[in-house]
C-alpha cells in the first residue's frame, strides 16, 4: 500500500503563538469550513477554459499558480486532493485557512508577504523540486484586494517554472463582510475556472525583466477575472452578510 506524501515540515509547527481560546476557536472553525466545502463542493457545475498558450490541463505540470484571495472557496474544492503546496499567512485567520486545506488535500506552507516570508519561499521552493505545484493567494494576507505581491515572480525565477493565473467566477455567491470580499458560493451555482498562458520567468532575469514579469502577472490576473466575471458572475455588490 502506498504511504501518505509526509506533509511540510513546517505544516504541524507548535501552536504556542495562539491563546487556548483561539486554538479551540481555530478548531471549530476549521472543522465548519471544511464540512462547507464538502457540502457545496459536489453541487457545483464547473466549467475550465484555458488561454491559448496555457497549460494543457490545470495543475497538471509543476507551475506558480496564482488567484486573488476572494476566490479560495471554489478553488480549495476543484483543486482539492492534488498534494498543491500553498502559502498560508502564520496569522489567526491564516491557520484557520491552513487546517482548512490540509484537511482537503493540499500542503500548507506558512508564511506571508509579511511574516515569515524568506521561509516560507524556501518551503515553497522544495516543494516544487519535489515535482509538485505551488499556488498562492496573491493579494493575501490582508490586501490590498486585486493588487499582485511580488512572491511568485522571484519563485518562478529560482525554479525555472512558468506563473499561470486563474480567477473562479461564481453564478451566485454569497459575499462576506471582510477586506477581499470573500466569495461563498449558492449550492447549484455555475462556476467557472478561466485560466491564463503560461508567463516564464528566465533564470538570469534582472531587475527590470522581473518588474515587466510582475506586471504581466498583474495583468493576466485581471484579464482572467473580467473575461470570467463577464460570462458568469453577477456584478460585484455589497456583502450579503
Amino acid at each position: 500500500m502506498p504511504q501518505p506524501t509526509p506533509a511540510p515540515a513546517d505544516a504541524n509547527e507548535p501552536e504556542a503563538r495562539f491563546t487556548l481560546r483561539q486554538r479551540l476557536a481555530i478548531a471549530l472553525i476549521s472543522a465548519v469550513g471544511t464540512l462547507a466545502i464538502r457540502l457545496i463542493g459536489p453541487t457545483l457545475r464547473y466549467r475550465v477554459e484555458i488561454e491559448p498558450g496555457g497549460p494543457p490541463e490545470p495543475l497538471l505540470v509543476p507551475a506558480v499558480y496564482c488567484f486573488w484571495h476572494r476566490c479560495v472557496f471554489a478553488s480549495a474544492y476543484f483543486y482539492r486532493n492534488r498534494q498543491v503546496a500553498v502559502m498560508t499567512s502564520r496569522s489567526f485567520d491564516g491557520e484557520n485557512i491552513a487546517r482548512i486545506i490540509q484537511n482537503l488535500g493540499f500542503r500548507p506552507v506558512r508564511g506571508s508577504s509579511s511574516r515569515g516570508a524568506v521561509g516560507a519561499l524556501l518551503g515553497m521552493h522544495k516543494e516544487i523540486e519535489a515535482g509538485r505545484t505551488a499556488a498562492f493567494t496573491i493579494d493575501g494576507p490582508r490586501g490590498p484586494r486585486y493588487v499582485a505581491k511580488p512572491g511568485p515572480v522571484l519563485l518562478a525565477k529560482n525554479t525555472g517554472v512558468p506563473i499561470v493565473c486563474f480567477h473562479m467566477a461564481l453564478e451566485r455567491a454569497w459575499v462576506l463582510k471582510s477586506w477581499d470580499l470573500t466569495m461563498i458560493p449558492k449550492p447549484f451555482s455555475r462556476a467557472l475556472l478561466r485560466v491564463s498562458r503560461q508567463i516564464p520567468v528566465p533564470p538570469d532575469a534582472d531587475e527590470a525583466t522581473l518588474q515587466r514579469i510582475h506586471a504581466e502577472m498583474q495583468a493576466a490576473l485581471d484579464r482572467v477575472r473580467e473575461d470570467a466575471d463577464a460570462r458568469v458572475a453577477t456584478p460585484m455588490r455589497e456583502p450579503d452578510f
